[in-house]
Protein backbone atom coordinates (compact mmCIF):
# COMPACT_ATOMS: atom_id res chain seq x y z
CA UNK A 1 0.00 0.00 0.00
CA UNK A 2 1.15 3.56 -0.82
CA UNK A 3 1.06 5.09 2.65
CA UNK A 4 2.23 8.46 1.36
CA UNK A 5 -0.77 8.62 -0.99
CA UNK A 6 -3.15 7.46 1.75
CA UNK A 7 -1.78 10.10 4.13
CA UNK A 8 -2.17 12.83 1.52
CA UNK A 9 -5.75 11.81 0.79
CA UNK A 10 -6.60 11.72 4.48
CA UNK A 11 -5.09 15.17 4.98
CA UNK A 12 -7.03 16.53 1.99
CA UNK A 13 -10.27 15.02 3.29
CA UNK A 14 -9.70 16.50 6.73
CA UNK A 15 -8.96 19.91 5.22
CA UNK A 16 -12.12 19.68 3.11
CA UNK A 17 -14.24 18.82 6.14
CA UNK A 18 -12.67 21.62 8.15
CA UNK A 19 -13.26 24.08 5.30
CA UNK A 20 -16.89 23.05 5.00
CA UNK A 21 -17.39 23.44 8.74
CA UNK A 22 -15.72 26.85 8.70
CA UNK A 23 -17.87 27.96 5.75
CA UNK A 24 -21.05 26.82 7.51
CA UNK A 25 -19.95 28.59 10.70
CA UNK A 26 -19.22 31.84 8.85
CA UNK A 27 -22.60 31.70 7.06
CA UNK A 28 -24.36 31.12 10.37
CA UNK A 29 -22.47 34.00 11.98
CA UNK A 30 -23.34 36.29 9.06
CA UNK A 31 -27.02 35.39 9.34
CA UNK A 32 -26.93 36.03 13.07
CA UNK A 33 -25.19 39.38 12.51
CA UNK A 34 -27.77 40.42 9.89
CA UNK A 35 -30.60 39.39 12.22
CA UNK A 36 -29.06 41.38 15.08
CA UNK A 37 -28.55 44.41 12.83
CA UNK A 38 -32.13 44.19 11.56
CA UNK A 39 -33.43 43.97 15.12
CA UNK A 40 -31.33 46.98 16.16
CA UNK A 41 -32.51 49.07 13.20
CA UNK A 42 -36.13 48.10 13.84
CA UNK A 43 -35.70 49.40 17.38
CA UNK A 44 -34.62 52.78 15.99
CA UNK A 45 -37.23 53.02 13.22
CA UNK A 46 -40.00 55.68 13.36
CA UNK A 47 -43.31 55.57 11.51
CA UNK A 48 -45.50 58.66 11.45
CA UNK A 49 -49.30 58.68 11.15
CA UNK A 50 -51.98 61.20 12.19
CA UNK A 51 -52.67 61.32 15.90
CA UNK A 52 -55.88 59.85 17.29
CA UNK A 53 -59.00 61.92 17.94
CA UNK A 54 -58.70 61.19 21.67
CA UNK A 55 -55.11 62.45 21.83
CA UNK A 56 -54.62 65.81 23.59
CA UNK A 57 -54.36 69.02 21.54
CA UNK A 58 -50.97 70.50 20.65
CA UNK A 59 -50.10 74.21 20.75
CA UNK A 60 -47.47 75.41 18.27
CA UNK A 61 -45.66 78.73 17.94
CA UNK A 62 -44.29 79.78 14.55
CA UNK A 63 -41.19 81.96 14.14
CA UNK A 64 -43.31 85.14 13.96
CA UNK A 65 -45.09 84.24 17.23
CA UNK A 66 -48.22 83.10 15.44
CA UNK A 67 -49.86 80.43 17.61
CA UNK A 68 -52.10 77.56 16.51
CA UNK A 69 -53.78 74.72 18.37
CA UNK A 70 -54.27 71.31 16.76
CA UNK A 71 -56.73 68.75 18.11
CA UNK A 72 -55.98 65.04 17.87
CA UNK A 73 -56.41 63.67 14.34
CA UNK A 74 -56.58 67.19 12.90
CA UNK A 75 -54.43 69.61 10.93
CA UNK A 76 -54.18 73.38 10.55
CA UNK A 77 -54.22 75.45 7.36
CA UNK A 78 -54.49 79.18 8.10
CA UNK A 79 -54.12 81.92 5.51
CA UNK A 80 -53.19 85.57 5.93
CA UNK A 81 -51.95 88.16 3.47
CA UNK A 82 -48.36 87.70 4.66
CA UNK A 83 -48.13 83.98 5.48
CA UNK A 84 -49.74 80.58 5.19
CA UNK A 85 -49.47 78.41 8.30
CA UNK A 86 -49.64 74.62 8.04
CA UNK A 87 -49.42 71.97 10.75
CA UNK A 88 -50.39 68.34 11.38
CA UNK A 89 -50.88 66.54 14.69
CA UNK A 90 -48.77 63.37 14.44
CA UNK A 91 -48.31 60.10 16.28
CA UNK A 92 -45.16 57.98 16.02
CA UNK A 93 -46.28 54.33 15.97
CA UNK A 94 -42.70 53.15 15.38
CA UNK A 95 -40.22 52.13 18.05
CA UNK A 96 -37.63 54.85 17.43
CA UNK A 97 -37.52 58.64 17.69
CA UNK A 98 -38.64 60.34 14.47
CA UNK A 99 -36.66 63.33 13.18
CA UNK A 100 -38.44 65.43 10.53
CA UNK A 101 -36.31 66.54 7.57
CA UNK A 102 -38.58 68.25 5.03
CA UNK A 103 -41.95 68.58 3.32
CA UNK A 104 -43.72 69.06 -0.01
CA UNK A 105 -47.09 70.75 -0.55
CA UNK A 106 -49.32 69.43 -3.35
CA UNK A 107 -52.39 71.44 -4.29
CA UNK A 108 -54.39 68.31 -5.06
CA UNK A 109 -55.14 65.05 -3.28
CA UNK A 110 -52.54 62.53 -4.43
CA UNK A 111 -52.77 58.79 -4.09
CA UNK A 112 -49.94 56.39 -3.40
CA UNK A 113 -49.91 55.43 -7.07
CA UNK A 114 -48.22 58.70 -7.98
CA UNK A 115 -44.45 58.74 -8.46
CA UNK A 116 -42.32 58.46 -5.33
CA UNK A 117 -41.13 61.94 -4.28
CA UNK A 118 -37.39 62.56 -4.47
CA UNK A 119 -35.63 63.54 -1.21
CA UNK A 120 -33.88 66.45 -2.95
CA UNK A 121 -37.27 68.03 -3.79
CA UNK A 122 -38.29 68.52 -0.16
CA UNK A 123 -38.30 71.89 1.58
CA UNK A 124 -35.99 71.80 4.60
CA UNK A 125 -37.45 72.64 7.99
CA UNK A 126 -36.17 75.76 9.71
CA UNK A 127 -36.17 74.00 13.09
CA UNK A 128 -35.50 70.46 14.30
CA UNK A 129 -38.70 68.62 15.15
CA UNK A 130 -38.59 65.30 17.00
CA UNK A 131 -41.51 62.93 17.50
CA UNK A 132 -41.01 60.51 20.42
CA UNK A 133 -41.56 56.80 19.89
CA UNK A 134 -45.10 55.75 20.78
CA UNK A 135 -46.12 59.32 21.51
CA UNK A 136 -47.59 62.43 19.91
CA UNK A 137 -45.84 65.25 18.10
CA UNK A 138 -46.42 67.60 15.21
CA UNK A 139 -45.16 68.89 11.90
CA UNK A 140 -45.27 72.58 10.99
CA UNK A 141 -44.45 74.58 7.86
CA UNK A 142 -45.20 77.97 6.35
CA UNK A 143 -45.15 79.95 3.10
CA UNK A 144 -43.96 83.54 3.59
CA UNK A 145 -43.48 84.95 0.08
CA UNK A 146 -46.87 86.26 -1.16
CA UNK A 147 -45.47 86.85 -4.64
CA UNK A 148 -44.22 83.27 -5.02
CA UNK A 149 -46.22 80.90 -7.22
CA UNK A 150 -46.38 78.24 -4.51
CA UNK A 151 -47.86 80.80 -2.08
CA UNK A 152 -50.54 81.82 -4.59
CA UNK A 153 -51.45 78.19 -5.36
CA UNK A 154 -51.59 77.20 -1.69
CA UNK A 155 -53.65 80.31 -0.87
CA UNK A 156 -56.14 79.47 -3.62
CA UNK A 157 -56.46 75.82 -2.55
CA UNK A 158 -56.93 76.51 1.15
CA UNK A 159 -59.38 79.41 0.81
CA UNK A 160 -61.44 77.33 -1.60
CA UNK A 161 -61.58 74.59 1.06
CA UNK A 162 -60.16 71.97 -1.27
CA UNK A 163 -58.29 68.93 -0.07
CA UNK A 164 -54.52 68.84 -0.56
CA UNK A 165 -51.50 66.64 0.15
CA UNK A 166 -48.42 66.99 2.34
CA UNK A 167 -45.44 64.65 1.91
CA UNK A 168 -43.16 64.41 4.95
CA UNK A 169 -39.55 63.22 4.84
CA UNK A 170 -38.12 61.94 8.13
CA UNK A 171 -35.70 59.42 9.60
CA UNK A 172 -34.29 58.02 12.83
CA UNK A 173 -32.26 60.11 15.28
CA UNK A 174 -29.00 58.98 13.65
CA UNK A 175 -30.09 60.39 10.29
CA UNK A 176 -30.73 57.01 8.64
CA UNK A 177 -33.72 54.86 7.72
CA UNK A 178 -35.34 57.77 5.93
CA UNK A 179 -39.02 57.43 5.04
CA UNK A 180 -41.64 59.46 3.23
CA UNK A 181 -45.24 59.47 4.44
CA UNK A 182 -48.02 60.98 2.35
CA UNK A 183 -50.72 62.83 4.30
CA UNK A 184 -54.07 64.01 2.94
CA UNK A 185 -55.66 67.08 4.51
CA UNK A 186 -59.43 67.28 4.07
CA UNK A 187 -61.78 70.13 5.03
CA UNK A 188 -64.22 69.40 7.84
CA UNK A 189 -66.90 71.53 9.49
CA UNK A 190 -66.30 75.25 9.76
CA UNK A 191 -62.53 75.86 9.55
CA UNK A 192 -61.37 72.41 10.63
CA UNK A 193 -59.08 70.11 8.65
CA UNK A 194 -58.75 66.36 9.12
CA UNK A 195 -55.51 64.47 8.46
CA UNK A 196 -55.09 60.94 7.10
CA UNK A 197 -52.11 59.00 5.77
CA UNK A 198 -52.22 56.99 2.56
CA UNK A 199 -48.74 55.67 1.73
CA UNK A 200 -45.26 55.19 3.18
CA UNK A 201 -42.04 54.85 1.19
CA UNK A 202 -38.64 53.69 2.39
CA UNK A 203 -35.64 55.61 1.05
CA UNK A 204 -32.59 53.89 2.59
CA UNK A 205 -33.90 50.32 2.59
CA UNK A 206 -36.20 48.16 0.43
CA UNK A 207 -39.87 49.09 0.49
CA UNK A 208 -42.40 46.51 1.75
CA UNK A 209 -44.14 46.32 -1.63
Amino acid sequence: MDWVLISSLATAAGTLVLGAATFASVRSANRAARAAEGSLLAGLRPLLVPSRFQDPPVKISFADQHWVKIDGGHAVAEVTDEAIYLAISLRNVGSGIGVLHGWIFHTELRTGEAATPRPEDFRRLTRDIYVPAGDNGFWMGAFREPSAEEFVEAHRTITARQGFTIDLLYGDFEGGQRSISRFSLLPAREQEWLASVGRHWNIDRPSPR
